[in-house]
């Protein structure tokens, strides 16, 4: 069964009839794209590249995306709908879009279901790299517009809201590092990695002359605060108290406590917010120098995250001066 997509003529699994790759040829003002998808998901794609009104863009399957990320071209982008595909057909390609996404101004969008999370960010880890836990449509499109894809057929509201986010989540995280760099009385380096400018902190509470880590936390401590914030959700609705960065950084000083190992998607979980969320904030706070990503060596599809050792003495440092001022771990 094949179907037509511009002038060619498509299998069911979105490859060109006698093995070519389709290219639409449009106005040059998009960058050209290469997606990978297959079966439904073919369609779901189109669907998406038409909306934002980019006709630069070639075809390939999962079986042939090796060949054809070896011989990339001029794509600059690369969407992978990975929703429904095998480990056996991920594994192989998951390198070759992690060396893609870290060419000069290349990017990688790669769609996922929840369950893949942890063999995809295992491998994904290079800053091209924008996962995305089952979208919505605008979430698809909006990922493509702050890629720099779109001519038209969805309004520049869609890009700059979403690039504004970005901006506001870039701010976030410098503010946490440069907090976290106070407690500990380090510099920041925020410039060094790039994480966002940061603009007048306004008034803020001070704890005071640096307090010495406390070495005697327990991690029941952390895991009743924990327990506390997630109480308020039973009671106010509608993400009134969405703060993923510090739940993260709870949760990852509670696991480090219990010497336990934390996975991509239980980290997600922690985060309390959806997971295409998490997992910008996840990159962002590694980014930031805040968390670490520690592959597992046994099994090098899985990933465990971490404190890096600024955050850890951070997060004991914050709990020396709750305890200093007789507060609770909020």
């Amino acid at each position: 069964m094949t179907r037509r997509s511009g002038a060619a003529t498509m299998d069911e699994h979105g490859r060109a009839a006698g093995g070519a790759f389709p290219t639409r040829e449009g106005s040059g003002r998009s960058p050209d794209i290469l997606a990978i998808a297959e079966g439904d998901r073919h369609a779901t794609v189109e669907g998406v590249l038409d909306a934002v009104g980019c006709r630069n863009r070639a075809w390939t399957d999962w079986r042939g995306a090796v060949e054809r990320l070896n011989h990339a071209g001029s794509a600059g982008i690369v969407v992978a709908e990975a929703r429904g595909v095998g480990e056996a057909d991920l594994v192989p390609v998951l390198p070759l879009l992690d060396a893609f996404a870290r060419g000069a101004d290349q990017t990688v969008i790669v769609v996922l279901d929840f369950a893949q999370i942890d063999l995809i960010s295992a491998t994904l880890a290079a800053p091209g790299i924008a996962l995305l836990c089952a979208p919505t449509l605008g979430e698809y499109v909006a990922a493509l517009f702050v890629a720099g894809v779109g001519t038209g057929g969805v309004r520049d509201s869609g890009r700059e809201a979403e690039a504004e986010r970005l901006r506001q989540l870039h701010e976030q995280v410098a503010r946490i590092a440069e907090t976290l760099a106070r407690l500990t009385g380090e510099a920041p380096d925020t410039p060094a990695r790039e994480v966002g400018r940061v603009g007048e902190h306004g008034m803020s509470y001070r704890a005071g002359p640096g307090t010495a880590p406390a070495t005697d936390v327990a991690a029941r401590d952390i895991r009743d605060a924990i327990r506390v914030r997630r109480l308020r959700d039973q009671h106010f609705s509608g993400g009134m108290f969405e703060d993923p960065a510090w739940d993260m950084l709870l949760d990852l000083f509670a696991a480090e406590l219990e010497r336990a190992q934390v996975s991509v998607s239980s980290l997600c979980i922690a985060a309390a917010v959806a997971p295409t969320t998490a997992l910008r904030w996840i990159a962002k706070m590694t980014d930031a120098g805040l968390f670490e990503r520690q592959p597992d060596p046994f099994d090098r599809r899985r990933a465990f995250m971490a404190l890096s050792p600024q955050a850890s003495a951070a997060m004991r440092a914050y709990v020396a001066a709750a305890r200093r001022i007789s507060a609770a771990i909020a």
